[in-house]
């Protein structure tokens, strides 16, 4: 503690909270892997001590607006960002006893409105990932300091001989594009590329030419009565889906007095998160993306030829859909998930003869979280290969596992004299560079974020560095002569920018600094739009079979491939976990022998098939799902990762990158000739949900039209009251819930919660959400399989069967609804009264509390609940039985990842 005492704040910065001991210390800064953490075996309590000593690092500004029910010296709450791929999510991080535990969204954010995503709610589990890069790497080998790692990298750039080029992912971060752009400045001839795994380059190449600017405008959802989209996922993945979910919601909401809705047409070529939701669907082959919006266009009014498209039902919706948006008076928006840039070009001119520009698109704000320029990266490779770049500099890009061409990158790679990967683990891209040096998490991180234009949200560390990592930007500049570390940078440029100390502390407390400008339209020219549409009718037409590649909510492009809870959140749509699958429709299982029952369950295990695709062959099982185009399969991407990656992701799924390629301008997503066989064998999915109809019974979910909510918007409270009536004569008992049980008075505060459907998209972020905060456990795929599963929350997907087009083997004419399951709080709650040991009770408050240690195991209450919501862990999986010599060492190492010293950190210590 003295010779801490000794050093300077300097010295202490962008360091690992114990370096410099000597040898009768606790650390030999020789070798840093004999640390104070490596001494305690990285327990809790180090950690807990590593971020909490009293290291002089910079001062991180509590939340200002602290939540409602603080009690001091607790938690404390600090805003921040979360930043990954390009995303960006103002949150409010809580900390307790220096570890954060738990991210909520930022309400003080415009953009987001406080919302979240399952990603962000399971990016606190990272910081603690057991597989991130926990000290500077030169050839495989550990670099003792941070001076010895600079000086064996510039000395290797002073001697490559070649331009730098810089290959990050998509940055919104106004600081770091400053450092950035001063660092090319130093070096003359380098050059920096934005790349990112989904890409959106095609529309970006689409706005230049439609309106002068290489940028993607703000759409406003909640302005647009009318939306359309073309195969754009806006409410899962696509773009800025936080935002547009938010959006999406305030036109869904329904005023008695005065009910309107936004009307939502989705035209795709499988069943999506966002198609689950639409009012009308109606799919197509994924060749057809582009002629479904050319004739969309000619059924506007646009100077095009309409192209032939599908069969009736879809030239049906495009009337439909043509029809609402004129009658929308310029309250509509178009959008497409294409990146191909005619396709845009045409979506550009649709939302131009709509009225949208300037209503539901706003130019005067452009959104930052796709700049990725798949022309540039392509020929980036290309140089590399041609032994064009001295040196490569890899910031948050995996291009040796997501590239459409990963060998011939691997094989540029080699080529080049210095490659340096500040990834934040030893991913399939920084195994073969030879220096690695790790990034900071964002939660130990300093930083800013420009998710649009005037809307910029700041980040600060949580927690002191839990491994030897440095920002990169710190990198960049000491690597350009200066000796700034980021941090003071960053303060440094805000406090000038801001005016003022006091203005930057209050940027802090906040998480976010706003000024966004008015909407406006965009400068238009449609002269690009005749050349497009020729291209999309020279266009080659689809074999036989064609595939989507898409990304799961859950998975994104594979970033989060490590992330236990993540990879057992059962997607949207599947309900399935832990894998990847070929998703085909009941007309493709009718075709290769496939065997369905009534309940759109594949009868005889999951099948296997092989797809012959872009000359590559996978064998893969399958999911029959309903609202699938006939002759259409999806494979999601994100999965097959390294063993490096980390064990919850290694061996889980198949790479489908591979499957992606290049037109000439823009990475392709879908594969228009592909060949789809039976293999006989099968695979095991492990799934959550195995009804997925009503089968017979009334409406789970109460459903009404807008138009006969409108006649008589007192119909639910009516059909309420039958039912007490019908209870009445039945009993001689009248209440309103006809039920068993005794009324329970409720004298003083009473809890509850509701949900609104109409705003629930079904995307999951609650889920995770109750798992960060409750310490569920993670169980594995092999329990998953078993229904052992233990997430408090569930959201349940229907096909509604009363609307069910069972004569049509597109089965695109079908009703999702998606059902909330919560841990429920029932009023007369039928597992209460079956408990032979009292275990299950009704508090005074409208709880229903479960006294553990009461339990005996009758499981009446399982059996009683008709929300099928009590869960009965048997296994200590965060404990003794999910070590490897125990249970046979049948648990998955999912689940003993989790129950690593690191890892428990995320625990919530207030759930025993």
């Amino acid at each position: 503690p003295e010779k801490m005492q000794q050093r300077s704040q300097d010295e202490f910065r962008e360091e690992l909270p114990f370096e410099g001991f000597d040898d009768k210390g606790l650390l030999d800064a020789k070798a840093p892997r004999r640390d104070f953490l490596k001494y305690l075996g990285f327990s809790t309590a180090a950690a807990t001590l590593a971020a909490s000593c009293k290291i002089p690092v910079r001062k991180a500004v509590p939340y200002a607006n602290k939540p409602e029910n603080l009690i001091p010296g607790v938690a404390k709450y600090y805003a921040t960002t979360y930043v990954q791929d390009g995303d960006v999510v103002p949150v409010v991080a809580k900390v307790r006893d220096g570890r954060p535990i738990k991210l909520e969204g930022n309400d003080l954010s415009s953009v987001t409105g406080g919302g979240t995503s399952a990603r962000v709610q399971a990016a606190v589990l990272g910081i603690y990932d057991t597989a991130r890069l926990r000290y500077p790497l030169n050839g495989g080998k550990e670099v003792t300091t941070f001076e010895a790692f600079d000086k064996m990298v510039g000395e290797a750039i002073k001697g490559a001989g070649g331009p730098i080029a810089l290959l990050t992912s998509s940055i919104s971060s106004p600081t770091t594009k400053q450092i950035i752009a001063d660092f090319l400045a130093k070096n003359p001839g380098s050059r920096h590329v934005q790349y990112d795994a989904v890409s959106a380059s095609g529309m970006l190449d689409a706005n230049l030419a439609s309106y002068g600017k290489r940028a993607i405008p703000s759409y406003h959802f909640e302005n647009a009565k009318v939306i359309v989209s073309l195969g754009a996922d806006f409410l899962g993945t696509w773009l800025n889906p936080v935002e547009y979910a938010r959006q999406y919601a305030a036109g869904r909401k329904i005023n008695q007095a005065s009910p309107e809705m936004s009307k939502h047409i989705q035209f795709e070529s499988m069943l999506s998160l966002t198609g689950a939701n639409a009012d009308e669907r109606y799919v197509h082959r994924p060749s057809e993306a582009g002629a479904v919006a050319l004739a969309l266009l000619a059924k506007l009014g646009g100077a095009v030829s309409a192209p032939a498209v599908g069969d009736e039902r879809l030239k049906k919706g495009l009337d439909l859909a043509a029809s609402a948006l004129k009658a929308a008076n310029g309250s509509a928006l178009v959008v497409s998930g294409s990146n191909d840039a005619s396709v845009q070009i045409i979506v550009n001119a649709i939302n131009e003869a709509i009225g949208a520009n300037g209503k539901t698109i706003n130019w005067a704000s452009t959104l930052n979280t796709r700049q990725g320029d798949d022309k540039a990266m392509v020929q980036l490779v290309q140089d590399m290969n041609d032994g064009k770049v001295g040196a490569l500099l890899i910031a948050g890009v995996n291009p040796a596992y997501d590239y459409f061409d990963a060998k011939k990158f691997a094989d540029g790679l080699k080529k080049v004299k210095v490659s340096v990967s500040f990834n934040d683990r030893e991913d399939e891209t920084s195994e073969l560079c030879q220096y690695q040096l790790a990034d900071h998490h964002f939660l130990e991180s300093w930083g800013d974020a420009e998710v649009k234009t005037g809307a910029v949200s700041f980040l600060q560390p949580t927690i002191a560095p839990l491994f030897k990592t440095r920002p990169f930007q710190t990198s960049l500049l000491l690597w350009s002569g200066g000796t700034q570390q980021y941090g003071d940078y960053f303060k440094n440029y805000w406090i000038t920018k801001l005016g003022s100390q006091e203005a930057f502390d209050k940027a802090l407390q906040d998480g976010v600094v706003e000024n966004i400008p008015a909407a406006a339209a965009g400068a238009y020219n449609g002269a690009a739009v005749a050349d497009a549409a020729g291209k999309i009718g020279s266009a080659k037409k689809g074999g036989k079979n064609e595939l989507v590649v898409y990304q799961k909510v859950s998975m994104g492009s594979g970033k989060d491939a490590n992330n236990p809870w993540l990879q057992e959140l059962p997607d949207p749509i599947t309900k399935a976990t832990w894998d990847n699958y070929l998703i085909i429709s009941f007309a493709k299982a009718k075709e290769l022998g496939i065997k369905v029952d009534d309940n759109y369950e594949v009868e005889t295990g999951k099948p296997t098939v092989t797809l012959k695709a872009n000359g590559k062959d996978y064998t893969l099982p399958v999911l029959v799902i309903p609202g699938m185009n006939a002759d259409t399969v999806a494979l999601a991407v994100g999965y097959g990762r390294s063993e490096k990656t980390g064990k919850a992701a290694a061996g889980v799924g198949q790479n489908a990158f591979p499957l992606v390629s290049y037109n000439g301008s823009s990475f392709v997503y879908s594969v228009a000739d592909v060949t789809v066989e039976a293999t006989g064998k099968t695979f095991p999915i492990a799934y959550t949900q195995t009804h997925n109809q009503y089968e017979g019974r009334k409406e789970v979910v109460r459903e009404y039209a807008l138009g006969e909510f409108k006649k008589n918007p007192k119909v639910l409270s009516e059909e309420r009251k039958e039912l007490a009536d019908d209870f009445a004569k039945k009993t001689g008992d009248y209440r309103v819930e006809g039920t068993l049980y005794p009324d329970y008075p409720y004298p003083g505060a009473k809890w509850g919660m509701s949900i609104d459907l109409n705003s629930c998209t079904g995307c999951g972020a609650c889920s995770v959400a109750c798992t960060a905060e409750n310490n569920v456990a993670v169980v594995g795929k092999s329990e998953v399989l078993r229904a052992h599963e233990m997430h408090w929350l569930r959201i349940d997907r229907y096909f509604a069967t009363y609307r069910d087009n069972s004569g049509n083997d597109n089965l695109d004419d079908l009703n999702v609804l998606f059902m909330p399951v919560m841990c429920q709080h029932c009023d007369n709650a039928p597992c209460e009264n079956v408990c032979p040991v009292n275990a299950t009770n009704h508090s005074s408050e409208g709880l229903n509390q479960m006294t553990y240690n009461r339990c005996i195991g009758t499981r009446y209450c399982a059996n009683n609940c008709p929300f099928k919501v009590r869960r009965f862990n048997w296994a200590d999986y965060m404990g003794a039985d999910s070590f490897a010599d125990n249970q046979n060492g049948k648990l998955d190492a999912s689940v003993m990842m989790m129950n690593d010293d690191l890892t428990r950190m995320v625990l919530n210590p207030d759930v025993t």
